[in-house]
Parts: C-alpha cells; sequence; structure tokens
C-alpha cells in the first residue's frame, strides 16, 4: 500500500511540473496583462507639421497641446503636453491590445497651432499612427513602448 501511495505521489508531482508551462503558454497575456503596461510617448513641437526641424535645428517646442489617443474615431485617452513638449499616456493591456493599437489608432493634437506660434494655423490640427519601440522591464513590470511615427497637418 505504500509503494502504490509513494508512486502516486511521484506521479501527482511529475504532472504538476508540466502544468506551469501550459498554463503559461495559454495564459501568456493576462498574466503579462496583470504585470504590464502600454506606454504612448512623443514630443509635439510648434511647427506645421508638430516634428522637430531639418537635422535636428532648433525646433520649439509646443507646450500645454492637448494630444488624443483615437481609436476608430473615438477618444479612448488623453494627455497634455508638458512645457517640455512631452506627452506621455498610459494604458491597460487588458483593455487594449497592442496590434489593435498600432492598426486601428492613431493621436490627435487637438490645440490649434496657433497657440503656440501665431504665424501657424488656427484651424486643423495634428495626427499621427502609432508604432511599437519595443519594451521595458522595471521589476516584474513589462512596459510596451509606443512613439508616434510622425506627426502630420489636417486642415479642417
Amino acid at each position: 500500500m505504500a509503494l502504490k501511495t509513494l508512486m502516486l505521489v511521484c506521479l501527482l508531482v511529475a504532472a504538476m511540473a508540466l502544468i506551469p508551462p501550459i498554463a503559461e503558454a495559454q495564459l501568456g497575456g493576462l498574466i503579462s496583462g496583470l504585470l504590464g503596461l502600454i506606454r504612448i510617448q512623443g514630443t509635439v513641437f510648434c511647427t506645421v507639421d508638430g516634428n522637430m526641424g531639418v537635422n535636428g535645428t532648433a525646433t520649439p517646442v509646443f507646450p500645454n497641446a492637448l494630444v488624443q489617443l483615437q481609436c476608430g474615431g473615438n477618444v479612448v485617452s488623453s494627455s497634455t503636453t508638458n512645457g517640455s513638449g512631452i506627452f506621455s499616456i498610459l494604458l491597460d493591456p487588458l483593455q487594449f491590445l497592442v496590434p489593435s493599437l498600432i492598426n486601428n489608432c492613431n493621436l490627435a493634437v487637438k490645440t490649434p497651432l496657433s497657440n503656440c506660434n501665431t504665424s501657424l494655423p488656427s484651424i486643423g490640427g495634428l495626427s499621427s499612427t502609432l508604432q511599437v519601440i519595443g519594451s521595458t522591464v522595471a521589476g516584474l513590470l513589462n512596459i510596451t513602448n509606443i512613439i508616434p511615427t510622425g506627426f502630420g497637418f489636417l486642415g479642417a
């Protein structure tokens, strides 16, 4: 009887050793979602296309600009640029899938360009698609980093 119990315990231990890789594969999205973030960040410049000048020339930034993340025409998140023109949007990966963000979403700057330079248009705005540039690990937290591909001007 003791031999049968020992064999059963050994069989259960062996079976348990095989379960975590299967569960990890099946629950990988959930586990990374619980221990992850999606970060969309960038800098908006005070130019007609919202990008840095040619060859990195000194280009003024666009402070206090409203940057919206739009998916399917709906605003799902927003941020305001700081004094250096930098914005950051954090998303929960359990609510957003990275491929869906890249294919179906864009960034829109809704603040008129004339707010940072009166010689720029007062109607229209800037828009950019998104691209993944990699991920950062901070402890157990995996952060997927996304940036704008480059802003372009959209008239009203």
